[in-house]
C-alpha cells in the first residue's frame, strides 16, 4: 500500500506531466487516454477532470493485486462516471511471483 505522501507525489507527478502536454500543444490532440484506476478519490477525481476539462473518452484499467473486495466497487464507480471500456485484470499471480517473492528472496523490510 502506498503512503499519503508517496501517493501525492506520484499525483502530484501526473499532473505535472499533463500541464506540460498542455502547454506542448499536445492535449487537444489527445482524444481517449487509459487511466490506471482504483476507484478511490484521487483517480476518481482524476477521471472526471479528464472527461470535463479535455473532453475525451477515458478507458479504465484496474489491477487486481489480491485488495479483494475492492476491486468491483472500482467498476460500479467507473460505470457510474459513464466509462464504457473497463478492463479489470487478474494480476495477482503475476504479481506475488515477480515482486513479492523475489522481495522474500533478498530480506526486504517492509517501512524499516
Amino acid at each position: 500500500m502506498l503512503s499519503i505522501a508517496t501517493a501525492d507525489y506520484l499525483f502530484s507527478g501526473i499532473i505535472h506531466s499533463i500541464f506540460n502536454l498542455e502547454h506542448e500543444g499536445v492535449m487537444s490532440k489527445i482524444n481517449k487516454v487509459v487511466l490506471a484506476y482504483s476507484g478511490g478519490l484521487d483517480t476518481s477525481v482524476i477521471l472526471k477532470w479528464l472527461q470535463d476539462v479535455y473532453a475525451c473518452e477515458v478507458v479504465t484499467f484496474t489491477a487486481d493485486l489480491g485488495q479483494g473486495e475492492e476491486v468491483e466497487p472500482a467498476r460500479a464507480k467507473a460505470k457510474a462516471a459513464g466509462i464504457k471500456d473497463i478492463y479489470i485484470e487478474d494480476l495477482r499471480e503475476d504479481f506475488a511471483r515477480d515482486y513479492v517473492f523475489p522481495m522474500f528472496r533478498a530480506n526486504t523490510v517492509y517501512e524499516g
